[in-house]
């Protein structure tokens, strides 16, 4: 999933911002961030169809994205962050993108009632995903107030120079037109729309690596 109104740049992997300082998250990062993720995909059209009880949804985005760092990013790729803790892009490498059992039956938990629907999104995602070697975007998200600054994009930075020094595609699935639109800027393109049982769409997106870093 990705939520961001920043900038998003021009085709080669995105330089941090002037001030901008990035780092790797570690566990000692995971209560802020998680509460970060949360308030960033709090109005994402994808998240209130999966958790439609606007008084809970917080409350079960936190311990979602308490998940997702703890039992994935984490241990099985990277999550970069900004020194401020302002936002995180947690990617997994090539071979890595697939969810634990663990995590699966943990983050089932998080959507309640509303758990077949989880299911038949993550189902389709699951057969659309590439099996080529890539790296997987994940979660991408910003503090709605951090915004349009250019920090997601510049969060994505390490992990798209990555992809492009080694000759890697790059796969994340966009859940709004805008963030769609802003990812196509950085290089990535649509390899489909998905929607099952009247969710909003999502879009599929490959970015092929650039041949001027390779």
């Amino acid at each position: 999933m990705i939520e961001d109104s920043a900038h998003a740049g021009q085709r080669q992997a995105p330089r941090p911002k002037a001030g901008l300082e990035l780092r790797r998250a570690g566990d000692e990062d995971v209560h802020r961030l998680k509460a970060v993720l949360a308030a960033a995909f709090y109005e994402d059209p994808i998240i209130g169809w999966l958790m439609p009880d606007e008084r809970s949804r917080q409350r079960r985005l936190r311990r979602f994205f308490a998940i997702e760092l703890r039992h994935i990013a984490l241990v099985r790729g990277a999550v970069w962050t900004s020194t401020d803790l302002s936002g995180a892009a947690m990617s997994n490498p090539p071979g890595a993108w697939r969810h634990p059992w663990r995590a699966f039956l943990l983050e089932g938990q998080t959507f309640g009632l509303w758990l077949p629907r989880a299911a038949r999104l993550s189902a389709a995602m699951h057969r659309h995903h590439p099996r080529r070697p890539h790296c997987y975007f994940r979660d991408v998200g910003v503090l709605p107030e951090m915004q349009g600054r250019g920090i997601g994009s510049a969060l994505m930075g390490p992990t798209l120079e990555r992809c492009d020094r080694e000759g890697l595609p790059a796969y994340l699935e966009a859940t709004s037109e805008r963030s769609a639109a802003l990812y196509a800027r950085l290089g990535f393109r649509p390899t489909g729309e998905l929607r099952v049982a009247g969710s909003p769409p999502l879009w599929p997106m490959l970015r092929s690596p650039s041949p001027r870093a390779a």
